[in-house]
């Protein structure tokens, strides 16, 4: 099985009907592996790991952000539809013992954090539950740099999958090298099964596929712009990512939406291919 978040799905996420096509293409992807796709969820004060048909058009539309810390929160108070975060995605699968995970971009610690404190959630997630986190790696206007030493301090191995850089969601490089490049599914698996804290979880991080690539001095410019315009205007925490993302949509004229799809729909596809592996024999 691959867990999948519902943020991206819901209004949260992306525009409709983007949200949908990301849907059923990550959908399809996972069962064309041979795997079976479990979208994550709160409904109606439940906890879901995985929806039945019928109930994917309720994810589309408006929703509740559910980090893990308000998985309680959102049952205790019957949420009609909490949309799960990575954090909340990754908690719930491995609760229900689905080991691999695919999702877009992870966060991770964001820039000025030694003053603000601000580390996302997503981090000790992977860091506390045993389950293989596949992603465009994160997203650009964090520091890469602190998020990949808070993973090393964590002991979560950070793998690039058939590339050596650690990508930056729309780019397939952030000019940081990943500790350590795979090339099969297999491999992965054995990393996996052989990791020292049973606890753990394991990063996978897949590059978007280049003709996907948005140019990375254009984003250099927009995000720069972007995190100004945030400390102006005091936008802080949780509210910089849809901010930084929506500015990102504006100055590429809605290029960065077609990117969002190929990367997501490329990282179910490995994330289905590791889940596959696992789960044969030897």
């Amino acid at each position: 099985m691959v867990a999948l978040e519902s943020t991206i799905f819901s209004h949260l996420g992306l525009p409709s009907p983007s949200n949908r096509d990301a849907l059923d293409q990550c959908l399809a992807a996972i069962r064309a592996e041979g795997a079976v796709p479990a979208v994550m969820a709160v409904l109606d004060g439940v906890v879901r790991a995985g929806l039945e048909p019928d109930e994917h058009e309720r994810i589309l539309g408006q929703a509740r952000k559910t980090a893990e810390r308000d998985i309680s929160v959102a049952v205790g108070q019957r949420w009609e539809f909490g949309a799960t975060t990575v954090s909340a995605s990754v908690a719930i699968a491995a609760a229900a013992g689905i080991s691999v995970f695919a999702t877009g971009g992870i966060g991770g610690v964001h820039r000025g954090a030694e003053t603000t404190g601000d580390i996302s959630a997503d981090l000790d997630a992977i860091a506390t539950h045993p389950v293989i986190t596949v992603s465009a790696g994160a997203k650009a206007f964090l520091d890469l740099d602190r998020t990949l030493e808070f993973l090393e301090t964590s002991g979560v191995p950070v793998l690039g999958w058939q590339h050596p850089w650690f990508p930056a969601f729309y780019t397939r490089s952030s000019g940081l090298p990943v500790p350590h490049r795979v090339e099969l599914a297999d491999e992965v698996a054995r990393i996996f099964q052989a990791r020292s804290r049973p606890e753990c979880g394991v990063l996978l991080t897949v590059p978007i596929p280049e003709a996907a690539e948005l140019d990375a001095v254009e984003l250099d410019e927009v995000l720069s712009s972007a995190l100004e315009d945030c400390a102006r205007s005091g936008v802080t925490g949780a509210a910089i990512t849809p901010f930084v993302l929506g500015r990102i949509s504006e100055a590429t004229d809605g290029r960065s939406v077609p990117a969002n799809l190929a990367l997501a729909e490329s990282n179910a596809t490995v994330a289905a291919r590791v889940a596959v592996a696992l789960a044969s024999p030897g």
